[in-house]
């Protein structure tokens, strides 16, 4: 089976971010034909050079066009329509597939997947890894009512021309199926981890990461992923001030976005922050083994509290229980299955309280990491979530 897939923000390992999808086309690759259709704009921030840039098998079709988390909405619209119109000619000119599998965000990938499908006559398969244009709008990047519901009617009608769709989260289906779409026509997917790189940490690895940073005798909380205008991050960088005199804590923060300037003055006036470089895929996972803690925050918004963080599940998966700041189906599960806690998002002084608590319970912690990470082998594995990804795809191809 030839499956053509469309996703502007493609990465590898060798990269500070997730890598779901690397994940899965590499395993997919084994079985089928595999053509990518994305962007070059993760290639600049590429650390180590460690694996290919796309998995053996897989055919890449790739046009520059660069994006940042900085950039503004001007920039950002630039970007997604250059590689919306690149996408739009090189899926009509690419050999017929049997079936499209696209991947948003932005809302443009999908509309142009669906042009593509309708005019070659091919199924489409959509995966919502965000919920546009719920989250732009909330954002406060849309102004004007009428795009809003421009872009509000897209989505809807983008639903409706796929053949199935994929979301990362329970609220996310639940908020597709509230629009009248069938919920047989619906596959929740969580976003996962890569067991076998969370395994494969020892734990000398992580002393030795504990003396390169001194860190013996601290317990360290972990944020490890994008300081962005939607993470919450001026209530953690208040939270961090905050807890500054206690010396037994360190914060230990990685990644990069629109906060990083102001996290670099925050780390050189306090002593308890310790601001690292953006780490490759596989190192992340030395950090989550290393913290006590580690936190998965959001600004209070609705449309945040649906959405699938990959630190969730690396967290879980490296024995590290969390606290997360969503009131959605995250604060759900950690409080199911007892594998963190809950604090209310915007709310520094809640937030230390938390991290406090969760430190000053050292045999509790032990027990939520266990369960944490018996439930991502139960749950969260990618070698068994892309399994329900290719049933997807194939049972698309085959209507």
């Amino acid at each position: 089976m030839h499956i053509a897939v469309f996703n502007q923000h493609h990465h590898n390992p060798d990269c500070p971010a997730t890598c779901r999808h690397y994940t899965f086309l590499e395993e997919l690759a084994k079985r089928h034909q595999v053509t990518l259709i994305t962007s070059n704009g993760w290639r600049s921030i590429r650390i180590t050079d460690k694996y290919n840039w796309a998995p053996k098998g897989v055919k890449l079709h790739e046009c520059k066009i660069p994006y940042a988390n900085k950039m503004g909405i001007l920039q950002r619209f630039f970007s997604f329509a250059g590689y919306a119109a690149y996408s739009f000619w090189k899926g009509l000119t690419m050999p017929k597939p049997d079936v499209i599998w696209a991947i948003s965000t932005p809302l443009s990938t999908p509309w142009v997947a669906a042009q593509v499908a309708s005019i070659r006559n091919v199924p489409w398969v959509f995966e919502v890894q965000d919920l546009w244009p719920s989250f732009p709008i909330e954002m406060g990047a849309v102004n004007y009512k009428w795009m809003e519901q421009l872009l509000y009617r897209t989505e809807k009608n983008l639903y409706n021309s796929a053949s199935h769709i994929i979301t990362l989260s329970p609220d996310m289906s639940a908020y597709v199926a509230g629009l009248d779409i069938s919920i047989k026509k619906i596959t929740t997917n969580y976003n996962g981890t890569d067991i076998a790189q969370a395994d494969a940490i020892s734990e000398q690895e992580v002393e030795e990461l504990r003396l390169k940073y001194n860190l013996q005798g601290k317990q360290v909380v972990l944020y490890a992923g994008t300081y962005g205008r939607a993470n919450d991050m001026l209530t953690l960088m208040k939270t961090i001030k905050s807890m500054a005199a206690d010396a037994s804590i360190t914060f230990i923060l990685t990644g990069n976005g629109y906060y990083e300037p102001q996290l670099k003055a925050l780390a050189a006036q306090v002593p308890n922050l310790l601001l690292l470089k953006p780490q490759p895929r596989p190192e992340v996972f030395n950090l989550f083994r290393l913290a006590a803690i580690s936190l998965v925050t959001f600004n209070d918004l609705p449309v945040l509290a649906t959405n699938s963080p990959s630190k969730f599940y690396d967290s879980l998966a490296c024995n590290t229980p969390v606290i997360v700041t969503n009131p959605g189906w995250t604060k759900r599960f950690v409080e199911e299955y007892g594998v963190g806690w809950y604090t209310p998002a915007e709310q520094p002084e809640a937030l230390a309280e938390s991290i406090k608590y969760a430190l000053s319970q050292p045999e509790e912690l032990k027990a939520a990491g266990a369960r944490g990470k018996a439930i991502a082998y139960q749950l969260f594995d990618r070698q068994e979530l892309v399994k329900e990804v290719e049933q997807v795809l194939v049972g698309s191809a085959r209507v």
